[in-house]
């Protein structure tokens, strides 16, 4: 039976690049589902309309994806079950007939405006940027539009979908661009013996020492942690809620005791999920 993922759509996204590394690598027959936003992927997997689901999380030039952090701690109950590195090669696409220097406007996903900021400045420094919900809407605007002066930053993929022609190639600022995807499910996974956790945690009263005191208890049982964040828990102003990614599975023993020791401080320690690791970002980009 054929898995069902959703995906950040339409047809085209880095997001759906990702889903299907992540299934090629993970199942024999799978199906590919579209969303429209991310709150929408996830909410999908929360009411079992799909089996999993493939969500950014945070890009190496922008930064951490934090509406999907909100969705996780707020808004849905699912766990992590995987994690894709995938390297982001942003192209300008218009149609056969446009010329460079004819472009006038230029359409995108926010994202991907901020990471060819310097190079679109430099090629079309009169152009009018203009913002979409995703990559791939941006580049079937353009198809629909059928304006040759309008041109879209969009995947190699959607240029595929979409018939357009690559106007201008690697436009990312950055050519260690790359973002991490989290793949979701109602149900955890076993552990695989290079796994990472992801946890939330929030503190009972706010207090000197609090955040030294719950990382010392990960510390002196020498679990590293690759990732620390904080995010507004919205209670009142001031109250805040921790991101962790740490080495290891919630099922090792030492894990199980920090986390232990960690709920004698906190009012809320959530485990997100743990998940065989992407181990090194420098393979995922080769």
């Amino acid at each position: 039976m054929a898995v069902h993922i959703a995906f950040l759509g339409p047809a085209g996204t880095f997001t759906e690049v990702a889903a299907r590394k992540y299934a090629a690598a993970n199942y024999s027959a799978y199906h590919m589902a579209p969303f429209t936003t991310v709150g929408d992927v996830l909410l999908a997997v929360d009411d079992r309309q799909v089996d999993c689901g493939v969500v950014p999380v945070e890009n190496s030039s922008e930064g951490t994806v934090v509406l999907t952090l909100d969705y996780l701690v707020h808004e849905v109950d699912v766990r992590i079950i995987g994690e894709v590195v995938v390297p982001i090669r942003h192209h300008l696409l218009g149609w056969d007939q446009a010329a460079l220097e004819s472009i006038t406007d230029v359409v995108s996903h926010p994202q991907a405006l901020a990471q060819c900021r310097r190079h679109l400045q430099q090629l079309l420094p009169h152009a009018r940027l203009h913002m979409s919900h995703s990559t791939a809407a941006a580049v079937q605007q353009v198809k629909e539009s059928r304006n040759a002066r309008m041109a879209a930053l969009g995947t190699q993929l959607a240029r595929e979908i979409y018939g357009l022609r690559i106007l201008q190639a690697d436009m990312q600022d950055s050519d260690k661009n790359a973002t991490r995807f989290l793949v979701v499910a109602k149900q955890p996974v076993p552990a695989s013996g290079d796994d990472k956790t992801s946890i939330v945690f929030g503190f009972k009263v706010d207090r000197p020492g609090n955040l030294y005191r719950a990382l010392r208890e990960f510390a002196i049982r020498n679990i590293n942690l690759t990732k620390l964040e904080s995010r507004p828990a919205r209670r009142e102003l001031g109250d805040y809620l921790f991101f962790a990614d740490l080495d290891g599975h919630v099922d090792e023993a030492p894990v199980q005791a920090a986390l232990a020791e960690l709920q004698k401080e906190c009012s809320l320690v959530r485990v997100l999920g743990s998940y065989p690791q992407a181990r090194s970002l420098n393979q995922n980009l080769e």
